[in-house]
């Protein structure tokens, strides 16, 4: 018998993704031809020669939108544009002739006299605005690039900078703001910190990455390290002490991602040569043909971390790693806001404004109080919070009360303590709603309204509120997170709105939550909304329930 006649199939030939270790080393998008066509750290000799004296139109668009983010500065959003039209709209419709500039501090680490500058920065050049980013930065807005090396000359020569606060390189480096002080603390990162900026930032081998890469190192579980692209936990190996555990690929945004275990101890003196292998796998591996999909959370997925730890060992460390435990789950998270004793016996103090919004004003104000009460040291937080070291006891209740005055609260509600938000509409040219002042208004509302219920709320529910789809402020990870959109209300109009995410969390309760099929919320009733969901979460969760584990069971209905 003869067998039937096949046509051989195929197989289906997988597209090259732009990995340059693969060979794929021609730029395959508008992104990839810029970086390659000229290196992105060389614009600040543009910037100083160039624009700061043409101004702003004299500004190459290929840097203005491109290469401008290694020194931290975006084109903010021209005033009057509404969140319907975000989308619509080409870039130089959206752009404004001022800036937004962003203002790198590593481990959230400063002296008094560099936030006293910060501010006076501020005052001088920004229009007195200054943000805490929850990436532990200082954010300006209203910058003109005539006034750039000015400001650059005065930041480098207090030891701060701007360089690659944004763009596709190493950004700011999040550390615990009580390193080297906590009483608990595993190991102090800070030279390990200190050693990666001295050795890569500014490298321009690690100038052009696929996408940003972001860092943690911390010996405490307070810097999210969950969801950075590397991140160095504190812990104890039983035969080597204190290190760190390794962690890759986390990340949020559309696609969020926890990150994994390398299963791998670090010690201190190691970090710096294992996050050059990290960040070089990166560089190397990581995929460069969709901008969508070029953080190092989609490679880690895709290889897992067994593989990637492979690599990272054979081919880049020549070595293998020890093998180490994983770190202990907080039960609750930290934010060091109140009044805590240091390890010296000092203590350090805590402070809350609402959702990160301060201004130069506020900062120089701040320095001041400090050094009244007997400290030079202060630290901004991952929760957009300000933490000031080494108050002497007997200052503590005048600091307390100083920092009132400046609207940052030691002792706040659980509502203005688990407020984040970011940009928002105002400045940011992504943005579909607004956000600080909506936070503002919220946090007020709340106070009022759910005053009766403080006591019932043992840990603060933090809501987060970010103006588009980016995760700028961590939405999948707040027990109320709320993503902007443009909503059709009760009169079918179109406005301003939130779609929900519920119980979502880092540490015990790391992972997403829910989100409520086809729910959303306009702005004008997100104080009702976040109203009714915190009163049946006191009044219907278990005794010791957390916001995380009443959302996964709760009733459809009682989310709404």
């Amino acid at each position: 018998m003869v067998p039937p006649t096949t046509t051989p199939q195929r197989t289906k030939q997988r597209r090259g993704e732009g990995q340059w270790a693969l060979g794929y080393r021609e730029p395959l998008n508008p992104n990839e031809r810029s970086k390659k066509d000229d290196n992105p750290l060389n614009v600040r000799a543009r910037i100083e020669n160039v624009y700061a004296r043409g101004g702003f139109d004299s500004i190459d668009p290929a840097d203005l939108r491109g290469r401008f983010r290694w020194y931290g500065l975006y084109t903010q959003r021209k005033p009057g544009i509404d969140g319907g039209r975000t989308a619509t709209l080409d870039p130089e419709e959206l752009d404004d002739e001022y800036f937004m500039l962003r203002v790198r501090v590593d481990g959230g680490r400063l002296t008094t006299r560099q936030l006293a500058l910060l501010g006076e920065l501020s005052q001088t050049y920004a229009r007195d605005t200054a943000d805490i980013t929850d990436r532990q930065n200082i954010q300006y807005h209203w910058i003109r690039v005539e006034d750039v090396p000015t400001i650059w000359q005065k930041l480098e020569a207090a030891g701060l900078t701007t360089m690659e606060a944004c763009g596709d390189s190493p950004r700011v480096i999040l550390g615990s703001p009580v390193a080297g002080i906590a009483e608990d603390e595993v190991v102090d990162g800070s030279p390990a910190i200190d050693e990666i900026l001295r050795r890569y930032i500014g490298d321009p081998r690690f100038s052009n990455l696929p996408r940003k890469f972001k860092t943690a190192i911390s010996g405490l579980p307070d810097v999210a390290h969950e969801i950075h692209d590397v991140a160095f936990v504190g812990v104890h190996h039983p035969e080597h002490g204190p290190g760190f555990d390794l962690w890759v690929g986390g990340g949020l945004s559309t696609n969020p991602m926890i990150g994994q275990r390398l299963g791998a101890w670090v010690p201190l003196d190691e970090v710096p040569d294992v996050w050059e292998g990290v960040i070089s796998v990166f560089r190397d591996y990581g995929y460069r043909r969709l901008r969508h999909r070029a953080r190092i959370k989609f490679l880690v997925a895709d290889w897992g971390p067994e593989k990637f730890r492979q690599v990272l060992e054979d081919e880049y460390l020549k070595r293998k790693m020890v093998d180490g435990p994983a770190p202990e789950v907080p039960a609750i998270p930290r934010d060091h806001i109140g009044v805590h004793r240091q390890k010296d016996g000092s203590y350090y103090v805590g402070a809350a404004p609402i959702a990160g919004r301060v201004s130069g004003s506020t900062l120089v104000e701040v320095a001041k109080v400090v050094e009244r009460a007997g400290s030079t040291r202060v630290r901004l937080t991952p929760q957009q919070k300000i933490v000031v070291l080494d108050v002497p006891e007997g200052e503590v209740e005048g600091l307390q009360a100083d920092l009132a005055k400046l609207g940052l609260q030691t002792e706040p509600s659980p509502w203005r303590r688990g407020v984040m938000a970011c940009t928002g509409i105002e400045f940011c040219k992504l943005a579909i709603v607004e956000t600080k002042a909506r936070a503002v208004e919220l946090v007020s509302a709340l106070e009022t309204r759910l005053a009766d219920v403080v006591a019932g709320v043992t840990a603060p529910v933090s809501v987060h509120i970010n103006g588009c789809p980016n995760s700028c402020a961590r939405i999948q990870t707040a027990d109320i997170g709320l993503k902007g959109q443009i909503v059709t209300d009760a009169d079918g109009e179109q406005v301003e709105g939130f779609q929900v995410h519920l119980g979502g969390g880092l540490g015990l309760d790391a992972g997403f939550g829910r989100k409520l099929r086809g729910h959303k919320v306009t702005a004008a009733e997100l104080s009702d909304y976040v109203e009714r969901v915190v009163r049946n979460f006191v009044a219907k969760r278990e005794p010791e329930e957390r916001f995380a584990q009443w959302v996964a069971r709760a009733d459809e209905g009682d989310l709404k």
